[in-house]
């Protein structure tokens, strides 16, 4: 079912898929199999196969259900994009989204050529925001040419948990990001300068810049609990979020593709 949450940039989460596999250094520590370990123990409908990839049709209308205009995380326990969840599937819940046109949707994926080529000559639900996470450069930073590609009115990106310095980003194209410091008994840390360096490119092309957690590790180095390390980033939070464009600005596919190429052997 749909529930409340205590992440900081959404209101509810909406799992129609549950379960996932590890396909980068990001997923290490993965809280969302944790997670479903511990449901799975305690008998929650949903979580009997673990975290082994499961598709719950049953959830399907619970947004078409809910009359005040929520903003969901779709698929916090899973990746919408995985290789195993059929187009077929994938029609479905967006068909929901178009139906719930009070809400707002945010799907975060690493799985990003999968999405760039789902909605290859089509536009996503307008109320649809579409993301990618960027833990370090090698994994992460090439997710954003993949995202420049889709039609969404929002796209975003999530920088948690923040493995490294990222250097200079490309943000073009770009309306949100999300920084946020790994929590959980294996946290890596993350440093302030590789926030504050995003914060600062961010703040050059007037993206909005969100800062979640410190997580595992404070600002001063040093490892304690998440909420003791707080969301402070130079003495106060950022909250900010995007405001929706009247339409959507894209990079075309074949354009993508040459960038990339660019990339490869610049």
């Amino acid at each position: 079912m749909s529930t409340k949450t205590s992440i900081e940039w959404t209101e509810r989460t909406w799992n129609p898929t549950v379960g996932c596999s590890k396909i980068s250094s990001g997923c290490a520590n993965c809280y969302a199999e944790a997670m479903a370990r511990r449901l799975k123990a305690m008998g929650v409908r949903g979580y009997e196969n673990g975290f082994k990839l499961t598709l719950l049709p049953e959830r399907l209308e619970e947004p078409l259900r809910r009359k005040q205009p929520t903003t969901y995380f779709v698929n916090s326990m899973s990746d919408l994009f995985h290789a195993d969840i059929p187009d077929s599937y994938l029609r479905k819940v967006f068909a929901v989204i178009r139906k719930s046109p009070r809400h707002t949707f945010q799907i975060l994926t690493k799985r990003a050529e999968r999405m760039a080529e789902y909605f290859q000559g089509q536009a996503p639900p307008p109320n649809a925001w579409l993301g990618v996470t960027v833990e370090n450069h090698a994994d992460g930073i090439p997710r954003l040419d993949y995202l420049r590609t889709v039609g969404a009115r929002i796209r975003f990106v999530s920088a948690e948990p923040l493995l490294e310095d990222l250097g200079v980003v490309d943000l073009s194209g770009i309306h949100w990001v999300i920084v946020g410091g790994e929590s959980g008994p294996k946290a890596r840390p993350m440093k302030r300068d590789w926030a504050l360096k995003i914060k600062k490119q961010c703040d050059a092309k007037q993206v909005a810049f969100f800062f979640k957690q410190w997580g595992g590790w404070g600002a001063d180095g040093k490892k304690r609990a998440k909420k003791q390390n707080g969301r402070l980033l130079d003495g106060r939070t950022w909250d900010a979020v995007p405001v929706t464009p009247p339409h959507a600005l894209f990079v075309p596919r074949e354009d993508a593709k040459a960038r990339r190429k660019d990339m490869a052997y610049g």
